[in-house]
This record gives structure tokens, C-alpha cells and sequence, in this order.
């Protein structure tokens, strides 16, 4: 049987931390191009006042079981059964990063865990051997080339387990919901992750959530249906699963605010005018820089949301859906060292944080072990060896994406759906290095966002709705990257 790391928690005063956190008004932060940019009329134009601590714009039954009667009983109750449990695990983006650092949870802990279900992309290969490790009931891939090729793999390995082999996004779906598991871990990237997540949710099965596009574009679908279907939402990166320890045992009313640590990303050493001058002046040295994280070893997409700290900016959006908090009191401070995942502050000013290794195992362990703990054979935590913990506050300037985040949150509704779909058309196109500027990517974002106001959908939003909008916002993002391409002035 195997049992959880100890995770380290910190008590410090709010005094300590207060010259940390931003309360100003904000203003327009794009560089001066060829393509000259008016705030006058947008989105981010409203300042973000910071934490107010007043209670107004929570969410009464947030997706996580936390802030509650409830969900405080819920845990108490999960706890008492100890830690002698097995859970049975569909595990969606069994390839990527997160499916594989869960599937080392599960080799670190066999008596916990069994996987019933894998679904991937096109590597076939590596699907192969987790199929002959794991020996799952259901194995999904991309395309039917991919999935004619793992069965061929298979074979040829002598499988004598064989799983139902299947592919598309129906494949996904039929991972996600395959009748024996019990958790779905959600390590599946972009809104293709929606479907399968609220198919699982019907059916009652307990989400380990690591696809963002779950919450920040279909909150207003999902969270419904969490409280429908009575099952636990449970965060699995690192600030929310820090956040939601953090949380845990903590009396219905007693927070008063979320503050996410941010790593500040590739350019955090930079101040606004010295990025801004790179942007111009060397744009190539840009692109390299943007693509590479000084801390945490991430796919490609999510590495470059962190240098334009769009990452935090969704993070905020989620971290409301997840655990209830109005937007004004959610805040970002930088946090270089990645040491400190995030903090929570109580009624009482007193502040909990919760720290740890920039390891994606631990946030990934608590969200398949919760509420207990699991003892895995990871380095413990040595602040003696750290030495030093510095906190700073988030430049709004020079990383725009946080405004337009709090404000697309504000704005909720299908707006959120948009800022995502945007942010990743934009983001991919900054990859594909076809000319696309790194401050281009915010611009972008805005003026999509702008857009949308006319046809902003705040109730009644459907799940079409929220696929239809993202759509619309990839296609947006798309046709104007060729407007600029033309040599066009898009952004007046």
C-alpha cells in the first residue's frame, strides 16, 4: 500500500504579503508597431480594483468540494474510509505530459490504481506499450490510421489482453465513460476535452481536472452539472490543487481570498520596455525565449501562455468557477523560485499556502488520492536548501493577457469561450512561425473579444453555444492574422 508525500503548508500574516499584491487601476500595454493599437474602446479599458474581500460575485456552490456544509461533510466522510482504497482510472492524454506523469503515480502506487482506459493523439508507439503495461479495457486514438496501426503494434507484441480499439472523438468519449472507472483524469488539451468530461459527469464519475477549457470555456455548462450529478471536481495543476489543499478542513465562509503565484514566465527578468524593445528589435530571439520555461517542463502551447501570462489570466478564470471567488478577490503575484504554488487568504487576514518542488506528480497525485494521502518516493522539500522565496507583483503592462482575462470573467457568459479560442489560435500561430509578432498575440485576443460583445451570451448558455463561439473565435483570429499578412491596419 502506498501512502502521500507530506505536502508543506505555511502559515504567514497577511502584512508580510500585502506590498506583494497590485491594487491600481490599469491602462493599454501593447507596444507602439506598424500596426497602431487604441484602447479607448476596449474590453481591458476598466481598472481591476484587486481584492476587495466583500463577498460580492461568489459563486454559492463552486465545482470543487470546498466552501461549504456539504462538501465539508463530503470530505470528512471520504477521509474516514483511510487510505486503503483503489480507484480505477480513464485516463485521457495518456501520451502527453500529464497522462504520463499520472501513469507514474499509478506504477508508484499499484495498489491503488488501475487503469481501465487510455485515449491519445497519433502516437501509436507509445500507446502500444502503455496498452501492454496497463492492460486497459478501452484504447482511443485520434485517427483511424492510428488506431489501425496500434492494433497491428499490438499483435505483433503478442497481446493477449486485447482492449476495444477506437478512435475520433467519439474514441474519447467512449474512454471517458467506460462503465468500470470510477475517475477521469482530463489530461487532454483543448476543447476537445468538453464532451467526453461532461459525458463522465452524467455518469457520475469523479473528474481529475487538467484540461483548462473544461471551466474557463464551458464553466457555465459545467458547473451545473457537477451539482447535478453530485460528483467531485478535482484540480490537478499546481496552483489550483495548492489552493484546494490549501482549502481543506476550512469552515463554510471562512475564505476571503485566492492569490495565484505565478512563475512570471521567459521574460520575467525583463522589464516592460526592455521586452518590448526585444519585440522589435530582435523578434527571432523572442520566439526562441517564449518557447522555453525557466522552471517547469511543459508542452509547447502551455509554455508560451506562461510568457504572456496568459496562463495565469485563465488560471483566475478557473480558480472562480472552481472554489466560488468573485474576480475581485482573486490576485496574481510573481513568484520566480515556483516554490510557493498559491496561497489563500481567510476572514481572519491569516494566510495559508501550500509549497512544494515544481513537480506535476504532486498536484496530479492529490487530485486521483483526495482526500487522502499517498507516500510516493519523490525528493522531500528543503527550504534550507532554497534558501530564499521572493514574491513580486504582476506587471499588467507588460502582460495585458491578465486583463483581458479578468475582463472576459467579468463579462462571463460565452466571453470566456472566446478569450480561450482566440488565445489558442493565437498562440499557435506565434508557434507555427509564420510572422505573427509575440505581442501580436494579445491583439489579437482583444479584438476578437471586442467583436463578440455584440453577440455575448450571459444565460442559458448551451454547450453548443460554447463550441459554436469557439469556433467563431478561431475563425476570427485566423482572418485577421491574414488582414496583417496583407499588410492591412486591423488594429486601429
Amino acid at each position: 500500500l502506498c501512502s502521500v508525500p507530506t505536502v508543506i503548508i505555511m502559515k504567514i500574516s497577511s502584512s508580510a504579503i500585502a506590498s506583494l499584491l497590485f491594487f491600481g487601476s490599469t491602462c493599454s500595454a501593447f507596444v507602439p508597431s506598424s500596426n497602431k493599437f487604441n484602447a479607448k474602446t476596449v474590453l481591458n479599458a476598466s481598472p481591476i480594483s484587486g481584492s476587495k474581500g466583500t463577498g460580492e460575485g461568489w459563486l454559492a456552490k463552486p465545482a470543487a468540494p470546498v466552501n461549504n456544509e456539504e462538501s465539508l461533510k463530503k470530505t470528512l466522510d471520504e477521509t474516514l474510509k483511510g487510505a486503503t482504497f483503489k480507484k480505477r482510472l480513464s485516463l485521457l492524454g495518456s501520451t502527453g505530459s500529464i497522462g504520463t506523469q499520472t501513469l507514474d503515480i499509478v506504477d508508484a502506487c499499484p495498489d491503488n490504481f488501475v487503469v481501465d482506459a487510455l485515449s491519445a493523439g497519433n502516437n501509436a508507439k507509445l500507446m502500444a506499450e502503455q496498452v501492454m503495461k496497463y492492460r486497459p479495457k478501452v484504447a482511443s486514438l485520434a485517427t483511424p490510421e492510428a488506431a489501425a496501426e496500434l492494433k497491428e503494434l499490438l499483435i505483433a507484441a503478442g497481446c493477449d489482453s486485447m482492449p476495444d480499439i477506437v478512435h475520433g472523438p467519439e474514441g474519447i468519449v467512449e474512454a471517458a465513460t467506460v462503465s468500470s472507472a470510477d475517475t477521469v483524469v482530463t489530461g487532454i488539451v483543448g476543447a476537445a476535452g468538453l464532451q467526453p468530461t461532461i459525458e463522465a459527469i452524467k455518469l457520475k464519475k469523479d473528474i481529475a481536472l487538467a484540461n483548462k477549457e473544461t471551466l474557463i470555456a464551458g464553466g457555465p455548462v459545467v458547473c451545473p452539472l457537477v451539482q447535478e450529478y453530485g460528483v467531485n471536481m478535482l484540480p490537478a495543476d499546481s496552483e489550483h490543487s495548492a489552493i484546494f489543499q490549501c482549502l481543506q478542513g476550512m469552515p463554510p465562509g471562512g475564505l476571503r481570498r485566492v492569490i495565484l503565484t505565478a512563475s512570471g514566465g521567459a521574460f520575467r527578468d525583463l522589464s516592460k520596455d526592455e521586452l518590448f524593445k526585444m519585440c522589435q528589435e530582435d523578434p527571432r530571439a523572442v520566439q526562441a525565449k517564449a518557447t522555453t520555461h525557466p522552471n517547469w517542463d511543459m508542452g509547447a502551447k502551455i509554455t508560451l501562455d506562461s510568457a504572456t501570462m496568459m496562463n495565469k489570466g485563465l488560471e483566475v478564470i478557473e480558480a472562480h468557477y472552481l472554489f466560488g471567488a468573485s474576480y475581485d478577490d482573486i490576485d496574481i503575484v510573481v513568484h520566480p523560485q515556483s516554490i510557493v504554488h498559491s496561497m489563500v487568504e481567510m476572514q481572519d487576514t491569516s494566510c495559508i499556502a501550500q509549497l512544494g518542488w515544481a513537480d506535476m506528480r504532486l498536484p496530479l497525485v492529490y487530485s486521483v488520492s483526495w482526500p487522502h494521502r499517498l507516500k510516493l518516493p519523490y525528493k522531500p522539500l528543503d527550504l534550507a536548501e532554497l534558501s530564499t522565496l521572493t514574491f513580486k507583483r504582476a506587471d499588467n503592462e507588460k502582460y495585458p493577457c491578465i486583463n483581458l482575462a479578468y475582463e472576459a470573467g467579468r463579462a462571463g457568459g460565452t466571453m470566456t469561450a472566446v478569450l480561450n479560442a482566440a488565445n489558442e489560435a493565437a498562440n499557435e500561430k506565434f508557434r507555427d512561425d509564420i510572422g505573427l509578432g509575440f505581442l501580436d498575440i494579445p491583439k489579437l485576443i482583444e479584438a476578437t473579444m471586442e467583436d463578440h460583445k455584440a453577440d455575448l451570451k450571459t444565460s442559458n448558455v448551451s454547450l453548443e453555444d460554447i463550441l459554436t463561439c469557439d469556433e467563431w473565435a478561431r475563425a476570427q483570429v485566423e482572418a485577421k492574422i491574414k488582414e496583417i499578412q496583407s499588410g492591412a491596419q486591423i488594429f486601429a
